[in-house]
């Protein structure tokens, strides 16, 4: 698993946005009921789906999110 020499946050976010992406397209890109199903607010999943539409245009790959 390490040979790509991926670190463990890259690995998570990378996973969390494709769980999203998963999941609206589940929900019709229906955002309340996605957030719903996921179990975080709807505000937390258009910021996070903004975020990743913001590196998706830019090549980027989305900063660590501070632990809280």
């Amino acid at each position: 698993m390490l040979e790509g020499h991926i670190l463990l946050d890259e690995a998570l976010s990378e996973f969390e946005k494709l769980y999203i992406k998963k999941a609206l397209v589940k929900n019709k890109q229906h955002l309340s009921k996605t957030a719903v199903v996921l179990g975080i607010h709807r505000n937390t999943l258009a910021k996070r789906v903004a975020t990743y539409e913001k590196h998706d245009r830019n090549g980027s790959r989305p900063h660590k999110r501070a632990a809280r």
